[in-house]
């Protein structure tokens, strides 16, 4: 089919076939579904995976995805379900969204169907019922007590961020996947930055697919996209609502999300100054702070350019500080900015057992962290502050850094080093002007 829709036969092909064979392919879901609709073989490490997590924007087609698998779990449909599910639980943010998306919607479960293996709607018992014996029941979020008691060997989970009791809902599923084989979980949802969602998603026996709403497009208004497009693009909703991403901004930090996306540039231009900053972490032990190490320059257009994130966790002083000199000589940098108030003259010292040429600026700080970024931050407000690429886990520290000077209650060594480094760059302006080419 696809070789056929690329030729530009489809509608030619479908037309010579005969009636049967037409209601078969139609209704054959791994012929229609694009990738990210179908759940991986294995988990990245390999194994079997009880927990598949499908993150898309609104209108991703998220919830055919989760009607589908529920349907091939229930029919024993090779290779979604080879073996037949007998006991389905269907968890929604109220029982009316159970039924009004996952069972009735235009996606949902009796839209799906063919009529010969259409499973019947008892709505007095809250049940699905399929020729075959299997049966999905439905359940809410709003009444975790409900799965006490129910067992299940699958089950299907919409919109799980929004639901009002999600760890208590999810804890009482869990207890009752306990029938057949394999007992798996199929999760669709717009993200939010939740705690028990990023849970699930660094759980290794969880699969994660995502899809933009632009990914069904073609099943889509066509004028919807663009407008949403215009709308939101660059904000955090757009990206949360549109791209399926979690969007981790705390209240009140000192950075915004389209701050960063509105100046984010492919690479870096020109660069007439450039340095390499460090925040070196307080110990040396797996559980310590990472030392912060980052790259930026300033341009002849007079912006700041994030050139790079060198960041290295927990490591002994010779680790780090070699990493620090071999980014100062990457990137023909001016000199390394190094905050002393942890090692003092240490903190020279070992940059300098690495290469006793690297020119050392050591800084102090005299102030907060939440008063010392206050002034970089503005920067990035006034659009004079460019990141040349993606620094996923540097733009989260930027985006929950708060008044306490913490993020996410941790110490922000990233966002420290990138402090200093704009500072040196464009507030206390102490650099002189070369010319240099990344």
């Amino acid at each position: 089919m696809n070789a056929s829709a690329a030729a530009g036969r489809l509608s030619q092909d479908l037309a010579n076939l005969d009636t049967e064979t037409l209601a078969f392919v139609l209704a054959d879901w791994q012929v229609w579904a694009r990738d990210d609709q179908l759940p991986p073989q294995t988990t990245a490490h390999g194994g079997d995976w009880r927990v598949w997590l499908i993150l898309g924007g609104r209108g991703a087609g998220k919830t055919r995805a989760g009607a589908e698998w529920v349907r091939a779990k229930a029919l024993g449909i090779p290779a979604l379900g080879v073996e037949p599910a007998r006991r389905i639980a269907l968890v929604g943010e109220t029982l009316s969204d159970v039924r009004r998306v996952m069972i009735e919607g235009v996606s949902g479960l009796l839209a799906i169907h063919r009529d010969d293996e259409r499973p019947d709607f008892e709505s007095s018992k809250s049940q699905l019922v399929w020729p075959n014996g299997a049966v999905a029941q439905m359940f809410s979020a709003e009444d975790p007590d409900s799965l006490r008691g129910p067992q299940f060997d699958a089950a299907w989970c919409d919109e799980l961020a929004k639901w009002r009791r999600p760890e208590e809902t999810w804890d009482m599923l869990q207890f009752g996947m306990r029938l057949g084989t394999s007992p798996a979980i199929a999760v669709t949802t717009t993200p939010r930055p939740l705690p028990l969602l990023k849970t699930i998603m660094n759980d290794p026996a969880t699969v994660i697919t995502r899809a933009a709403t632009s990914a069904n497009a073609a099943h889509l208004a066509p004028t919807f996209i663009a407008e949403m497009e215009r709308r939101y693009a660059g904000t955090a909703l757009g990206r949360q609502e549109l791209l399926g991403e979690i969007v981790d901004e705390r209240s009140g930090s000192l950075w915004r999300r389209d701050w960063i996306e509105s100046n984010r540039v492919g690479q870096c231009p020109e660069l007439t100054s450039i340095v390499v900053a460090v925040d070196p972490p307080v110990t040396a032990t797996a559980r310590s702070d990472a030392c912060g190490i980052i790259v930026a320059g300033l341009g002849a257009d007079g912006r700041a350019y994030i050139a790079a994130d060198r960041s290295l966790q927990g490591r002994e002083p010779q680790v780090w500080a070699r990493a620090a000199v071999r980014a100062y000589q990457e990137f023909l940098a001016d000199r390394v900015v190094a905050e002393v108030n942890q090692g003092g003259d240490l903190v020279t010292a070992v940059l300098r057992q690495i290469d006793e040429t690297v020119p050392v600026r050591a800084v102090r700080a005299t102030r907060g962290k939440w008063l010392r970024a206050e002034p970089v931050a503005a920067l990035y407000a006034e659009g004079r502050v460019a990141h040349a690429g993606r620094f996923e886990t540097l733009e989260q520290q930027m985006l929950t850094f708060g008044a306490d000077g913490l993020s996410h209650g941790r110490s922000p060594d990233r966002v420290d080093a990138l402090v200093w480094a704009l500072t040196d760059l464009m507030i206390d302006r102490a650099a002189a002007p070369a010319i240099r080419q990344l």
